[in-house]
């Protein structure tokens, strides 16, 4: 649950972010990149809402996930997908792989082509903020936008993309990793501009209703998103 505290810095945060929003307007949104990670199964029967990588097991499964699974990593705008990364099972999100990702991003941006300023949106886990990770950012010129700590109901993946991208595999098995990464980028491929926009349009509203909710959770689902993400995230 949140803290007073909590609560406190969510509004804090998200009254900032719509004060940028209220003088930029649309122009603000479309410079976001935002970015997260998901693990995406061979097989998940039922999986309907949107799972960390630091989610709990549910624990009333009458039919399991598949095993195997993969790391999902995507970065995207208003526009569409600007970066995905897969990591085999077994792997992590350390401050060095994503620093490594950043600069492949950086690098994506430069290749598409995109002279636009852009913000990076992405979580408080560790490896996003560490020491090593903020020079990277300042070194590739790459800004980053507040994002309040526990907070799965303000990111656009969590609440938007990855919900869709679940649903949309649902019930499919899938052979093979590669079968499931194939299946990931065909619905990149296939969402229009106008579906990403929304997703990132979608935020703004999610700030203003924090805010009426006194720094509340804008979705009560997602209190069991907020565990701590060291148990995963190594520095």
């Amino acid at each position: 649950m949140l803290t007073p505290q909590m609560k406190l810095q969510r509004v804090q945060i998200c009254r900032e972010l719509l004060a940028k929003f209220d003088e930029d307007g649309e122009d603000f949104l479309r410079q976001i990149v935002t970015g997260d990670e998901s693990w995406v199964h061979r097989y998940d029967p039922e999986s309907k809402e949107y799972r960390h990588i630091t989610s709990p097991s549910q624990k009333k499964f009458k039919v399991f996930s598949s095993a195997r699974k993969v790391l999902l990593m995507i970065f995207w705008d208003s526009e569409g997908v600007v970066y995905t990364e897969f990591l085999e099972q077994g792997n992590t999100v350390n401050s060095t792989k994503y620093m490594n990702i950043l600069e492949k991003l950086k690098a994506r941006l430069r290749r598409v082509g995109s002279e636009k300023v852009s913000i990076i949106h992405h979580d408080n886990a560790r490896p996003h903020t560490s020491f090593e990770t903020r020079t990277v950012l300042d070194r590739l010129g790459l800004r980053t936008l507040p994002h309040p700590p526990y907070s799965p109901d303000l990111a656009p993946s969590a609440f938007f993309l990855f919900p869709k991208l679940k649903d949309y595999l649902k019930g499919n098995r899938y052979e093979t990793d590669e079968d499931v990464k194939n299946a990931v980028l065909s619905l990149c491929r296939d969402k229009t501009a106008d579906f990403f926009a929304d997703g990132i349009q979608q935020v703004a509203h999610r700030w203003r209703l924090c805010i009426e909710r006194d720094g509340d959770y804008v979705e009560k689902m997602l209190c069991h998103l907020v565990l701590n993400k060291m148990t995963f995230h190594l520095v």
